[in-house]
């Protein structure tokens, strides 16, 4: 975090924070990098092969205004199938945002007559630029893909997505699980709801995320063995769990995600998954992780299209 603040140390102990301490926290946040430099410019790049959307922007004064832009797949054909993948619903969460990008670069021409792609690399921009998970509202976008919904970076997605929803064969949805999830965001929520902040583990590897109400073992488990030769697989802690959850096989665990409203359960898809990488571990790159979003994703695609057939 960019704060030289701690947020604990915002509002009053165990009292949720209201308007002012959000502006207080907010006025902590610094721009570490560039939105525009780092991803738009990367999107653009791309539009040879696919068309470039603008499906949004979100005013963020004085920090600025943030345009929002997908790839949508320049052949596109209705009676194909239809996928879409994101990343950046975390905007510290970097290698969801270029790993989704160097899918798009290199493996997405291989899917081109056999499926429509969304592309949707970087949903949260502002958290982006300051390496954090919520947005300026301290709101966290990856809990607000509802009707109710308090993140406009989660709104303007579904309004995109809204035309197709219940056409989408697979959706995947790419994160990271980091060493900052303990340190920093588990403080800060707590902080921010009044709460205590209690400790987690963080899994050392890769590891899966499924819809507890439409378990897709077969295409989690093509998913994995993809990753596997990219990168390393989390193991269960001695209790059998990853995060708190009980495995539902190796590297895969399972969330309610509509009740939770997480981006995973926007399209409606069949095929649904959020990916989680470990960039702090020191047996994997940076690089690394970003080929093994990729090819989480070209995967997961090729397992989809082959039971669709």
């Amino acid at each position: 975090m960019s704060s030289t603040k701690r947020p604990e140390s915002i509002g009053a102990p165990g009292v949720p924070w209201g308007a002012a301490e959000r502006t207080q926290w907010r006025a902590t946040q610094r721009k570490l990098r560039s939105y525009h430099d780092e991803v738009v410019t990367e999107v653009h790049r791309l539009s040879s092969t696919f068309e470039v959307v603008q499906y949004g922007e979100l005013d963020y004064a004085p920090d600025g205004r943030y345009p929002l832009f997908a790839l949508r797949s320049r052949a596109w054909d209705d009676a194909l199938p239809l996928a879409l993948v994101t990343g950046g619903v975390h905007g510290y969460e970097t290698s969801g945002v270029h790993g989704a990008l160097r899918f798009a670069a290199h493996a997405a021409p291989a899917f081109a007559g056999r499926l429509n792609l969304l592309v949707a690399p970087c949903v949260s921009p502002w958290g982006y630029e300051r390496i954090h998970r919520w947005n300026p509202d301290a709101v966290d976008p990856n809990r607000s893909f509802k009707p109710d919904g308090a993140a406009g970076e989660a709104r303007r997605l579904m309004d995109f997505v809204a035309p197709w929803r219940g056409r989408f064969l697979a959706h995947l949805d790419l994160h990271e699980t980091t060493d900052t999830d303990e340190t920093v965001f588990r403080p800060s929520l707590a902080a921010r709801d009044g709460k205590p902040s209690e400790p987690g583990v963080i899994p050392d590897g890769f590891y899966l995320v499924d819809d507890s109400r439409n378990l897709q073992p077969g295409f989690q488990q093509a998913i994995i063995e993809a990753v596997e030769r990219v990168t390393h697989i989390a193991e269960a802690d001695e209790q059998g769990r990853l995060i708190g959850e009980p495995l539902q096989r190796r590297g895969v665990v399972a969330y309610p995600v509509h009740a939770l409203g997480l981006c995973a359960g926007v399209t409606g898809a069949r095929f649904t998954t959020t990916t989680e990488v470990y960039p702090d571990s020191p047996r994997a790159t940076a690089a690394q992780c970003n080929e093994a979003q990729a090819a989480a994703v070209q995967a997961g695609l090729e397992y989809a299209l082959r039971s669709a057939a």
